[in-house]
């Protein structure tokens, strides 16, 4: 065997070269496994980006609403999130956020360029590095000639404050009369919270999702031991203290003329079945979303969300929630509306049945997608010529919307219905097609509805809206302790929901309302409703705006 030591040249200057040589190459080997690497991150961002790009447009395309699709756009964008970290941790490429145009869809790199946007309300703090008076190099006297003036954004830890409430007591000197101011109310009576930790914690809860438990535990990293206990019972006597602004919006969404409805399993612990040998002691309860949002069409009444819980899914809790509503539901094909819609005997119904199309719609994709059916593509081609028209019209008056519909989407709709009839003859009558044509046309006069008023939305995407959070929830606790629990995760959506559906941001308001509203006359109590609602305090109107 030869020694490679042997074929080594033993002039120095030889080896040098031979060195340098080597070292290039290694260089150019590093660099080029460096770009492969980089490559094949950017390759895998890609595809996790693009993965979830059709997944949004799948969803948007085809009114796609299962949780299973919910989950994987969840899983996708964690994916892609996660990727986006380990990319960026590895970029040595300085970060300019100077620019604030959005980088192009597509690109391999994480986006980093994007200014964040913050608003005139956000605290600012001015920070001067003067360079003093005398120049460095000839200690003569400087004069101001201008400034270059750069942004840090940063954010101030949470912290909790102990606000001491003192009375001072005095005497007339005269009568000796004591003289004392009274105690200002407080939003639970007896208790230490107050309003914004109050709200927050609310919030935390039932619009973050955050249990008791866990901010029980933030709370002790902040300095202050409160009992889960405490949080609960804080929780509850808010919830009392709100309930009069509850019933208020409540009462007035429900008095709507023209409803979105929509419903959504939760669990519900139910310990009796356990007792009864009837498994883990879960059942599964419902919660209904009443939504009303005349935004589309430019409606005076302000938007609102009412939640009601039930314990089952009987026909029977939808007939008490809209045992008083009048005019035009717009719901999904649940039978536990059906009597409703029914004429009376004195009468019209009280409900005039508005269908969704986006159900519709969906039952044709699931169909496409498992047989790539052309006639459930046609389908979906022409009910997208339905969608092409709204979003046209979509923030325009009733009537403008009435007459665009008359115009473009009548003869389109009469024209698919006509088309049904057609294909129901020449397809298996058992099929899943088939069901979903004859499901459209035994509602035919529910989904020609809006073309006879621009009020009527197309689908009932608002209702489903407001039930994400439910969806988001149950990610985090699970199941509701009991149905008294339920009921109270109803209640506070409501309330919260409406908020922000009218722009507001929910924990300023409840801690505004919370510190008011046991010295609001109770006959202007509505001033308080989220769409009535104005701050005293000007921080908080421009925190909630």
């Amino acid at each position: 065997m030869s020694n490679p030591a042997k074929s080594l040249p033993n002039d120095t200057a030889e080896l040098k070269a031979m060195i340098a040589a080597l070292q290039a190459e290694n260089a150019q080997i590093a660099a080029e496994n460096a770009k492969m690497s980089a490559t094949l991150r950017a390759h895998d961002q890609l595809v996790q980006a693009l993965r979830l790009r059709i997944a949004k447009l799948q969803k948007l395309a085809f009114g796609k609403s299962s949780e299973k699709v919910e989950r994987e756009i969840e899983q996708l964008e964690l994916a892609l999130e996660d990727l986006l970290v380990a990319v960026a941790e590895k970029d040595d490429t300085p970060i300019d956020e100077g620019l604030d145009e959005p980088v192009p869809e597509g690109a391999s790199a994480p986006v980093l360029r994007r200014r964040p946007r913050v608003s005139d309300a956000t605290l600012r703090e001015r920070r001067e590095l003067d360079p003093g008076a005398c120049c460095p190099d000839c200690g003569g006297d400087l004069r101001v000639v201008g400034e270059d003036v750069s942004e840090l954004l940063d954010m101030i830890a949470a912290q909790m404050k102990v606000i001491q409430i003192a009375r001072i007591k005095k005497s007339c000197r005269r009568c000796e009369r004591m003289v004392q101011e009274p105690a200002p109310s407080r939003p639970i009576p007896g208790s230490m919270a107050g309003p914004n930790l109050l709200a927050h914690v609310l919030v935390s809860k039932f619009d973050d999702h955050l249990p008791l438990y866990r901010q029980h535990e933030i709370f002790e990293r902040m300095g202050t031991d409160i009992p889960e206990s405490t949080l609960v019972g804080w929780c509850g006597r808010a919830m009392k203290t709100l309930s009069p602004l509850i019933e208020r919006i409540d009462a007035d969404i429900l008095s709507s003329d023209l409803l979105h409805a929509d419903d959504t399993p939760i669990r519900v612990l139910d310990r009796s079945r356990r007792d009864k040998g009837l498994g883990k002691g879960v059942k599964q309860g419902r919660i209904w979303a009443y939504v009303r949002d005349q935004r589309p069409w430019a409606g005076d009444a302000p938007p609102g969300a009412v939640y009601r819980f039930a314990p089952n899914w009987k026909e029977e809790h939808v007939l008490s929630h809209l045992a008083d509503a009048r005019g035009i539901l717009q719901a999904d094909g649940y039978k536990g509306y059906a009597k409703l819609y029914e004429p009376k005997s004195d009468g019209p119904p009280h409900l005039r049945e508005a269908a969704c199309w986006a159900h519709l719609r969906r039952d044709f994709h699931d169909f496409w997608a498992s047989t790539k059916s052309e006639i459930a593509r046609k389908a979906l081609d022409r009910i997208g010529e339905f969608y092409d028209i709204e979003r046209d019209i979509s923030g325009q008056s009733a009537e403008a919307r009435l007459a665009a519909r008359q115009r473009l989407s009548r003869p389109r709709v009469e024209a698919f219905f006509e088309w049904s009839e057609q294909q129901l003859l020449r397809i298996p009558g058992k099929s899943d097609l088939a069901k979903a044509f004859r499901y459209g046309l035994s509602r035919r006069d529910a989904f020609s509805l809006f073309l006879s008023d621009g009020r009527v939305a197309i689908d009932n995407n608002p209702a489903e809206r407001a039930l994400r959070p439910i969806g988001i929830g149950r990610k985090n606790w699970l199941f509701a302790g009991a149905d008294t629990g339920a009921e109270t995760l109803g209640r506070a959506m409501t309330i919260i929901e409406t908020a922000k559906l009218n722009g507001l941001d929910p924990q300023a308001y409840l801690a505004d309302v919370l510190d008011r509203i046991h010295d609001h006359k109770i006959n202007q109590l509505d001033e308080l409703l989220p769409w009535n609602w104005k701050a005293l305090n000007p921080e908080a109107s421009s925190q909630a705006a």
